[in-house]
């Protein structure tokens, strides 16, 4: 697990939330944010593989479920899989990404337990699950905020709940240090992070 990170994103994570007081809205049975694939790194997915299987020593009908979802969303994903389906990993390319843009944008996250609305992997969750919510600097220098939090919140106080700006910076380095000791490159998506897991 990528500690030193995990531990640098929960503590800007929760003073993001305390500044955010009434505006971040994010809890428990809040999962619009878990509908739709997304990439993530293979750390994140090393991560995710660690908690899936604790999950199935500490509660393994709670691990079947998920494995089961893992399986019917490989069903849905792989004809249209925009990558390498015997690796996982996503093409790079510039068609692949428009391709992308399109891809299973309806398709539920593979660890949302959807009775409840919450994640089966929660401690386990990529990088992106724990930052996304607060207002965080986009590659365009804007702040983006999910969509059901800030909703009557002044630029100013978006401003002031602002996630370190450093972040991105310091998972991509990790990320990058991750694929150089284990001889691996690009992005995946969860169900296939977790694929055989």
């Amino acid at each position: 697990m990528q500690q030193p990170l995990i531990q640098i994103v929960d503590a800007a994570l929760a003073s993001a939330t305390l500044r955010s007081g009434h505006h971040l809205v994010c809890k428990p049975g809040c999962s619009q944010c878990c509908i739709g694939v997304f990439p993530i790194a293979h750390e994140d997915a090393a991560r995710l593989r660690e908690g899936l299987e604790a999950l199935t020593q500490t509660d393994p009908a709670k691990a079947a479920r998920v494995n089961a979802r893992v399986q019917e969303s490989l069903t849905r994903l792989d004809p249209w899989f925009p990558g390498d389906l015997h690796t996982g990993i996503l093409n790079e390319d510039y068609e692949a990404a428009i391709l992308f843009e399109e891809f299973a944008n309806d398709e539920p996250c593979p660890v949302l337990d959807l009775d409840h609305g919450t994640c089966d992997l929660y401690e386990h969750r990529p990088i992106l699950c724990r930052t996304f919510g607060p207002p965080m600097r986009t590659a365009e220098d804007n702040l983006a905020t999910c969509e059901l939090c800030y909703i009557h919140a002044s630029t100013e106080e978006i401003a002031a709940c602002e996630l370190d700006p450093n972040i991105p910076a310091q998972e991509e380095a990790s990320n990058e240090a991750y694929n150089t000791a284990h001889g691996l490159h690009g992005q995946t998506l969860i169900a296939y992070a977790l694929r055989g897991a």
